[in-house]
């Protein structure tokens, strides 16, 4: 080989190895192309994604857990009078249900949305709870209207049939929806819930058929603008489902299967 040939293969060796950003040119010659292949690189074994972990990345929900603490010493405030979302009025809030041994709704509800929204934070989403722990109100027009921009709104609550044989959970949505959200994508919301809280070992009403009610009283779901859906878990006067709901390891069941399914509708 001349000094020529050696000058050039050494420029040609310089360039790939130090290689070239995007854009630029050259007028070197490219690399001879090796001879031997180079022997094969075992391919990396499969890794798991960011997002494979957080199914609800970039979704939020709204939890909105039924009736307050302070609302029985808050006659006036409670019973002021608030649109209903269809042109009436109706009662700002209520004090809810409690079971036979005095533990009430309120407090059923909180921690199972609380609880939940644990759940679907831990899945990536960003929720919102219309209330804390403890406190007076919101009302229903307000708690309806604080699902704008969310993917879903959820309404926790329970059932205070005065029967002792009524049990299991319904879901409720609106009868005569007022927008898109209120129809179909509604349906489908309470449709995950059911199934996802029968997979969970929750039974369905024994009372109300196909579990599924559609009212037009109810301002939160009136209020609604986007897929809405009020949850009765359990009723809170039948002897069983009132012990059973004052076990926190049945309210973690209870958040699990909310969070369930709203990953099955809304997940990636």
């Amino acid at each position: 080989m001349g000094k020529l040939d050696v000058a050039a293969a050494s420029v040609a060796v310089l360039a790939a190895t130090v290689g070239l950003w995007v854009g630029q040119s050259s007028s070197l010659a490219p690399a001879p192309e090796p001879t031997t292949p180079a022997p094969a690189v075992p391919s990396p074994g499969p890794t798991t994604s960011p997002a494979a972990l957080l199914p609800l990345e970039g979704e939020s929900f709204v939890l909105d857990p039924g009736h307050n603490a302070g609302n029985a010493e808050a006659v006036a405030e409670v019973n002021a009078l608030v649109p209903d979302g269809r042109g009436g009025m109706k009662a700002c809030n209520s004090t809810g249900t409690s079971t036979n041994d005095g533990y009430p709704e309120h407090a059923f509800n909180w921690d199972v949305a609380d609880r939940a929204r644990a759940h679907l934070e831990d899945l990536g989403a960003t929720v919102r709870l219309t209330r804390g722990p403890d406190g007076v109100g919101p009302c229903v027009d307000a708690r309806g209207q604080a699902g704008v921009g969310a993917t879903a709104l959820v309404s926790v609550h329970a059932n205070g049939s005065e029967s002792p044989v009524a049990a299991g959970f319904f879901t409720i949505i609106v009868a005569t929806p007022l927008n898109d959200a209120q129809g179909a994508p509604s349906e489908d919301l309470a449709a995950a819930m059911r199934a996802s809280l029968e997979e969970e070992g929750f039974p369905p009403s024994n009372m109300v058929p196909g579990a599924l009610q559609q009212r037009d009283d109810l301002g939160t779901l009136n209020f609604s603008e986007v897929p809405a859906v009020l949850l009765e878990l359990a009723e809170f006067r039948n002897p069983a489902e009132a012990a059973a709901v004052q076990d926190p390891a049945v309210r973690e069941r209870y958040a699990a299967a909310i969070a369930d399914a709203l990953v099955t509708l809304y997940g990636d």
